[in-house]
């Protein structure tokens, strides 16, 4: 014990916890009496290439789950990991982690995931780690194919699509694109200094606001951005202060008839400065609420 100890680097007392870990995973360790004993494997058992306790294993294949329906990993890799991680780990574990698995429901996100490739993903996380100019071939929304350079600043995950937020040095632009739109990217010679206090997500956030639409809506509230932002997320709507507590909100949309709703629910005054159009369902809104409200039973 002693000796194993010391080996380990730990106490007598870690070791014996140690092993009772052991016997919780059903490793059959078996205790030796005497002055040279201590603790051995059970004859003829060879242990698996991966240990998790039961809250390992149920993290582990809990978030291979979570990434296949949120879009992060793709159903494939996500499924086939999870099946090499089933095989290794004890019946026991197994049978109670089917018992959660085969149990748990996903609610439906909005819109359909979209993993990138891997070897994508991969070349630009080192890229940004390394800040290494990156060569990608994308499709854009309309199905135009271009090559361009792009300096990527950072990845990011939203509503289960992968985004690379960066520079593109021949336009001296900031761009936004979808990683599962990219199918090469190679890096290339060379290296970028990236901008001083980055945050690639509130620039992704800000992208997708501001990005071209049928409709550009401007609004003045009567709140703050937090209380604006329970209704109007950063990746709808850009947010900044007025005056005496107001705050004037742009958005850029296809469709504006979801929008008197969102404007009614947050509860706060608020003054349309264009279009004119949304005005109009406001009212219309309002009006359809009044009769169903003067209705009786």
């Amino acid at each position: 014990m002693a000796e194993l100890a010391q080996r380990l680097d730990v106490d007598e007392r870690t070791v014996r916890r140690y092993v009772d870990h052991l016997h919780d995973l059903d490793v059959p360790v078996e205790s030796v009496r005497g002055r040279y004993g201590g603790y051995r494997l059970a004859p003829g058992y060879r242990m698996p290439p991966l240990m998790l306790s039961d809250d390992e294993a149920l993290a582990v294949l809990l978030g291979l789950v979570a990434g296949r329906r949120s879009g992060l990993v793709t159903g494939a890799a996500s499924e086939t990991a999870a099946a090499k991680i089933r095989r290794v780990l004890p019946a026991r574990l197994g049978g109670r982690l089917d018992a959660v698995l085969g149990s748990l429901a996903f609610t439906t996100a909005a819109g359909e995931p979209a993993a990138p490739d891997a070897a994508v993903l991969l070349a630009i996380a080192d890229a940004v780690t390394h800040h290494r100019p990156v060569s990608v071939r994308y499709t854009a929304a309309d199905g135009r194919r271009s090559e361009r350079t792009l300096h990527p600043y950072g990845l990011v995950a939203h509503s289960g699509r992968w985004y690379v937020t960066g520079t593109d040095p021949a336009l001296g632009e900031d761009r936004t694109f979808r990683l599962d739109r990219i199918a090469t990217a190679r890096t290339l010679p060379g290296s970028f200094d990236p901008p001083a206090e980055l945050d690639p997500a509130q620039r992704v956030l800000t992208g997708l606001a501001t990005a071209p639409h049928r409709h550009e809506v401007t609004l003045r509230i009567q709140g703050t951005t937090t209380q604006i932002r329970t209704r109007l997320p950063a990746s709808v709507a850009v947010v900044e202060p007025d005056t005496e507590g107001w705050s004037r909100v742009v958005l850029r949309v296809e469709r504006l008839d979801w929008l008197p709703g969102v404007l009614a629910s947050l509860d706060l005054p608020f003054v349309i400065d264009r279009p004119d159009e949304l005005r109009t369902l406001v009212i219309a809104l309002a009006e359809r609420l009044r009769k169903s409200a003067t209705l009786l039973g």
